[in-house]
């Protein structure tokens, strides 16, 4: 008796995440062979699940088997020696390469492989006319062309296509149907379509799979859902193309429709005035519309102009960042970036990735210049300006200056969205530390980031932020390769390898995760010492409690911990940084401060200490302005100014109305005894009326409620019953958070 044929693809009980998010549900499919469509509403999980067999996303378990054999542990490029080709949503083609070099790299299987480059041109007529441009020059169809083309020169016997018909021409869809439908009746290669176009997905295959949330929900017959319009309607929210869910409306209907498109209206000011004439379509260069627009009706041009839904414009930039950006566990890697201007500091940079390569490192370099000139790196900076929100336009603007900043922002926002980062390294003068930098602070903590620079022995504040950049002074200008310049990129090339090499694997980060104790975030200054001490004492045992210098530096520090996702909650003793903001002092926060609990949700317990003092340098430091205050010279280094009560009500305030902003749990708790170690009787800072105008404003100004409470301590902020109050304010929040240790 014949053994049974192995199937091309077995998924079983496939569970894939992202962070703490569950992406892929236990999902079981099988694809014994021809094609198999997926469908689906977007962020279903669809390209997910193509990650995850092609080997870009690890699965936590489950099992994936391509032709009898398990690829769920393997690498991408070993799963694509195996028979599966890809062809990601996207397209992905290198804008560097023309088409004929796409193609050429690809093909592996010589002249007499099923699938050659020539048969590619026969499929694709365009590609073949087009085989001397780049892939940066082609139409958005003629890279999903280039895209499929290159998927097939690998001979695969499963082929992923991941929306292979998005963007592309009716003619051309139909010819990636019938390509579809030879490839079916070959039977020499199984096609597992994931597609957003109804029409298609249930032209090629027998049968359609339906995801939902993560889950396989069904598996149907094709002609059945095709058949099905309410079905579609209820799963997917889509009809098959060309379907009309809703009756047509009457002529007459239309016509009335039509003409309410193109009303004027006049905007009348309330004093009678008439607002400013709109600029005239036919000056503004806007084409008359008479059909509200849709993602299929845009061109490609308008599409790349900034087109994009009203929910996405409505957005501030740093919430549409935010839709893209890849959780802080997700991004970790092996993949060295060596970023910098390759337009002026090339051949220093090659040097970085050559050293690093020698190691076994692998290397990824990303331009940053903006000059234009054409680029040798792998990311070219054309791409990385494309994240800006204004695109690239506002990166290559023809001022130095704005481009600089703009090209920051941009770098920002693009390397938010990488995975796979093992850490990243950078070389060069003033501008470039500046560029490179801005996106160094925007990893996670613990993620190597190396700058050489000729401006790491001054002061390096504005470059390092509150992150852990290593700033490495290059002595010598970084202008050219010499004794001294070799010997420094050298040890910064193979600081990063050393780095890289002795990191923590994925399961190694799985393992320490679990085994941790939830990190808290605590404020602490010299004159709250005590009170942060006791803290510590009475939370030790179950939390991995992180003190934090309330220096300016520190709050921030705490609050990138916050941001990126890696506290548990929060006991901000010490504010003081907020006084030194408002009053000019050198420890001063950011207009931000509290930014990150506003934006994190997670318990928060906070206090006043040490809002009784501004912090300046040496005595003669003191701003002219203060002279007559009450000053205490704490040191040679530091001298100390009590805070008014009309300065201290200032500040009341305005804590108050950030902690109304914040929507987690929030317990506030004001020491009556005194705010720091200066602050009590026979100290030079005991002034109960200015303490009594803060707590006044922030009570009044605090809306309280079930989340949010404000708590009075008759007693001093180092006294042992004050740090037990706030330990029981952050046990009483807390308790409902599921401990992971």
């Amino acid at each position: 008796m014949a053994e049974k044929a192995k199937p091309v693809l077995r998924i079983r009980d496939l569970q894939v995440y992202y962070g703490e998010s569950h992406a892929i549900q236990g999902v079981d499919l099988t694809l014994p062979s021809g094609i198999l469509s997926i469908v689906g509403r977007n962020g279903m999980g669809k390209t997910t699940l193509c990650n995850t067999v092609t080997g870009l996303k690890r699965p936590r378990s489950g099992s994936i088997a391509v032709l009898g054999r398990e690829v769920s542990g393997l690498d991408p490029h070993q799963i694509a020696r195996l028979g599966v080709g890809y062809v990601p949503q996207g397209r992905r083609v290198w804008p560097s390469l023309s088409v004929n070099e796409h193609l050429r790299l690809a093909a592996r299987g010589g002249p007499d492989a099923a699938w050659t480059v020539d048969r590619v041109y026969q499929a694709f007529p365009r590609l073949a006319e087009r085989r001397s441009n780049g892939g940066g020059e082609l139409s958005g169809g003629e890279q999903q062309m280039l895209a499929i083309g290159r998927a097939l020169l690998g001979d695969p016997k499963l082929l992923i296509m991941d929306e292979p018909t998005e963007g592309l021409a009716p003619v051309i869809v139909e010819r990636v149907e019938a390509m579809l439908r030879e490839l079916a009746e070959d039977g020499d290669m199984a096609v597992l379509l994931i597609e957003q176009n109804i029409g298609v997905a249930c032209e090629v295959a027998e049968h359609v799979a339906i995801m939902v949330n993560g889950r396989i929900n069904r598996i149907m017959p094709a002609a059945e859902l095709a058949a099905d319009r309410e079905l579609q309607q209820r799963l997917l929210g889509v009809g098959r193309a060309g379907d009309d869910l809703e009756p047509a409306p009457s002529p007459a209907a239309a016509q009335a429709a039509e003409q309410r498109m193109s009303e004027v209206f006049r905007v009348v000011r309330r004093d009678g005035g008439l607002a400013e004439p709109m600029e005239t379509p036919s000056r503004a260069g806007y084409r008359t519309v008479t059909q509200m627009p849709n993602r299929w009706s845009l061109s490609d041009a308008e599409l790349g102009r900034g087109v994009r839904p009203a929910s996405l414009r409505a957005m501030q930039p740093e919430a549409r960042n935010d839709l893209f950006a890849i959780p802080a566990s997700e991004r970790h890697g092996r993949t060295a970036l060596v970023v910098g201007t390759f337009d002026t500091k090339a051949t220093e940079l090659k040097y970085l990735r050559d050293l690093l390569r020698d190691l076994g490192i692998r290397t990824r370099t990303v331009d940053l210049s903006t000059s234009g000139k054409p680029s040798s790196a792998d990311v070219p900076p054309q791409e990385v300006a494309a994240a800006h929100p204004r695109g690239s336009s506002a990166v290559f603007s023809g001022d130095r200056g704005a481009a600089i900043e703009a090209m920051a922002l941009a770098f920002e926002r693009w390397i938010m969205r990488q995975r796979d980062i093992g850490g990243v390294i950078s070389a060069g003068g003033s501008g470039n530390t500046s560029l490179a930098t801005a996106g160094m602070r925007r990893l996670p903590v613990g993620m190597p980031k190396i700058m050489i620079s000729t401006v790491a022995s001054g002061d390096t504040a504005r470059y390092v932020g509150a992150s852990d950049v290593l700033m490495m002074y290059s002595v010598a200008d970084i202008q050219g390769l010499n004794s001294i310049t070799k010997r420094i990129l050298a040890n910064g090339a193979h600081a990063l390898a050393g780095m890289i090499a002795r990191a923590p694997n994925a399961a190694q980060r799985v393992a320490d995760a679990a085994a941790a104790k939830p990190a808290l975030g605590i404020t602490m200054f010299g004159l709250t010492t005590p009170c942060v001490q006791q803290v510590t004492a009475a939370l030790g045992d179950d939390y991995d409690c992180l003190v934090f210098h309330a220096t300016g530096v520190g709050g921030r520090s705490m609050e990138g911990l916050a941001d990126s996702g890696m506290l548990a909650g929060a006991l901000d003793v010490t504010t003081t940084e907020i006084a030194d903001m408002m009053m000019g002092g050198v420890f001063a926060a950011t207009e931000d401060r509290f930014g990150a609990f506003i934006r994190a949700s997670i318990p928060y317990v906070g206090s006043v200490g040490a809002l009784d003092m501004v912090n300046f340098g040496p005595r003669d430091t003191v701003p002219a302005k203060y002279q007559g205050r009450n000053l205490v010279v704490h040191n040679q280094n530091v001298t100390l100014m009590r805070t008014t009560a009309a300065e201290n009500a200032e500040m009341g305030r305005w804590i108050a109305r950030r902690l109304n902003e914040m929507r987690g749990p929030v317990r506030f708790l004001l020491p009556e005894g005194g705010v720091s170690g200066l602050d009590q009787p026979g100290k030079p800072f005991h002034d109960p009326a200015a303490d009594r105008a803060l707590f006044e404003a922030i009570e009044q100004t605090l809306d309280q409620n079930g989340q949010r409470r404000l708590i009075r301590v008759p007693v001093h902020i180092n006294d042992p019953a004050f740090a037990a109050a706030l330990v029981a304010a952050f046990r009483d929040i807390a308790a409902p958070l599921r401990k992971r240790a």
